[in-house]
C-alpha cells in the first residue's frame, strides 16, 4: 500500500512541476492519481481532491491512512523549493518497487504491475541482460565499467563505448530540469547531469546547480552562477565546501577539485534516471572500494560470476574470501524489506556494505541481516577491517 501511495504522489508531483503540460492533461493525471490514492487508502480513509492537491508538494507520509508508519527520511518532501521533484521522492518509489519486484518474482504475491513500473523494471533488466548475455566475465566487467563511468556525454563519445544497442537506447536527451538555456553540467562525482534552478536573492537572480543525488551535493557537487545573456555559457562557482571527512573516510572521498564546465545540450545524452541511480551510483562505491583495497595489496574481484554479488575480497594470509554486496538505498526500511524478501542476499554475499553517508542505517540493517547471517558495515569500516585482517594499513 505504501508503494501505491508513493507512486500516485510521485506521478502527481511530476504532473504539477513539468512545464508545458496542457491544463486538461495535468488535471487528468491528478484525477487519476487521486483515484489511485483513494484505492490504496481504502473506504475508511477518505481524502478530498482539494486536500490531495494541497499536499502534493508536502510530506507524502501525511497521505498515508491513519495507523500506517511514514517513511524513514527526515524532512521528506515530494517537491523542493525550486519546483523540482526531489531525489527522496524518486527513491522511495523506486526502492519500494525493487522490493515488490523481488516478491513478485518469488511468487509471494504483490498484485498487478503497472505500465510505468514495468517500463522502469525492464530498463534495469535490459542493462543487466545485455551486459551478461555473452557469458564472458571480462566483457561484463568492461561493459558495466563503461556504463558506470559514462552515464552521460557526447553521442560521439558514447558510441565509442561499444555498448549493446539496447543499452544505448537507455540514453536519452538531457532533461529540462538539468538545462540552463542550451547548456548542462555534469556532476564531478557521478558524471550525470546536475539539476539547475534560478533563484531570486534580494534584487538579483542567481543560478543554482547541484547533483540530483543528495550525498553528492553534501560533499561538494553544488555550485552557483551568474545568469548570462550572450552566447557564452555561464561559469560555475563552488558553494562552501563540506566538512572534511575523517582519516578513515577520506580514503574513499572523490576528487572534487575540478569545477564542471558547461556543455552543450545538442549532441549529448544521459542514461535513464533509474539505471543511473541504481547501477551507476552504487557502482562508483563498488569500484572505489575495490581500487583502494587493490592499492593496499589485496586481491579483489569485481562482480564475480556475472554479478552474483559485487566484490570478492581475498585475504591471502588467512586463506579466506569475503563476499560483499554494496547497497546505496535512501530508505533503510526499504532495504531491510529487501533483505527479508531475499532471505539475506540473493547471490550469497556474507557482507552488506553501505557508503559512509549511510552510516545511520547500519544498526537497523545489522539487526535484520543477523537473521540471515549477513554482516553489515560502512565502506570505510569494512576497508579498515579487511586491511587489519590482511596485516596492512587502511589509513
Amino acid at each position: 500500500m505504501k508503494s501505491l501511495v508513493a507512486r500516485a504522489v510521485l506521478r502527481a508531483a511530476d504532473a504539477v512541476t513539468t512545464p508545458g503540460v496542457a491544463p486538461a492533461a495535468r488535471l487528468d493525471t491528478l484525477m487519476e492519481c487521486h483515484g489511485a490514492l483513494l484505492a490504496a487508502r481504502g473506504p475508511g480513509s477518505p481524502l478530498s481532491f482539494a486536500d490531495f492537491r494541497n499536499q502534493i508538494r508536502g510530506d507524502p507520509s501525511c497521505l498515508l491512512p491513519p495507523g500506517v508508519d511514514g517513511w524513514d527520511i527526515d524532512g521528506l518532501r515530494m517537491v523542493d523549493a525550486d519546483g523540482h521533484v526531489t531525489e527522496d521522492a524518486f527513491d522511495i518509489d523506486a526502492e519500494q518497487r525493487l522490493v515488490l519486484g523481488v516478491l513478485r518474482r518469488s511468487n509471494r504475491g504483490t498484485g498487478l504491475i503497472s505500465g510505468s513500473d514495468l517500463e522502469d523494471e525492464v530498463a534495469q533488466e535490459t542493462a543487466f541482460a545485455q551486459l551478461s548475455k555473452t557469458g564472458d566475465q571480462k566483457s561484463y566487467e568492461d561493459g558495466r565499467n563503461a556504463l558506470i563511468r559514462h552515464p552521460s556525454g557526447p553521442v560521439s563519445m558514447l558510441s565509442e563505448l561499444q555498448l549493446p544497442p539496447l543499452i544505448s537506447d537507455l540514453y536519452g536527451d538531457i532533461a529540462y530540469a538539468s538545462a540552463y538555456r542550451d547548456w548542462w553540467f555534469a556532476c564531478p562525482v557521478c558524471q550525470w547531469p546536475m539539476r539547475v534552478a534560478l533563484r531570486r536573492e534580494s534584487s538579483r537572480v542567481i543560478g543554482a546547480v547541484a547533483c540530483w543525488h543528495k550525498p553528492h551535493q553534501r560533499i561538494g557537487a553544488a555550485y552557483h552562477f551568474r545568469p548570462t545573456e550572450g552566447p557564452e555559457p555561464p561559469e560555475l562557482q563552488p558553494e562552501p565546501p563540506a566538512a572534511p571527512p575523517g582519516p578513515h573516510e577520506a580514503i574513499l572521498w572523490p576528487d572534487l577539485q575540478t569545477v564542471p564546465p558547461a556543455q552543450p545540450i545538442e549532441g549529448h545524452k544521459a542514461l535513464a534516471r533509474g539505471v543511473w541511480r541504481y547501477t551507476c551510483v552504487p557502482g562508483l562505491a563498488e569500484i572505489a572500494l575495490r581500487d583502494r583495497l587493490v592499492e593496499r595489496g589485496l586481491q579483489v574481484q569485481l562482480w564475480p560470476s556475472l554479478d552474483a554479488y559485487d566484490l570478492a575480497v581475498h585475504i591471502e594470509n588467512r586463506k579466506e574470501t569475503l563476499r560483499v554486496d554494496v547497497k546505496d538505498y535512501t530508505s533503510a526500511t526499504a532495504l531491510s524489506e529487501l533483505i527479508h524478501a531475499q532471505e539475506g542476499d540473493r547471490g550469497g554475499a556474507q557482507w552488506l556494505v553501505v557508503p559512509d553517508h549511510r552510516a545511520s542505517q547500519v544498526p537497523l540493517l545489522s539487526g535484520v541481516g543477523q537473521r540471515y547471517g549477513l554482516q553489515v558495515a560502512t565502506a570505510s569500516a569494512f576497508g579498515a577491517m579487511v586491511c587489519e585482517r590482511a596485516g596492512v594499513a587502511w589509513s
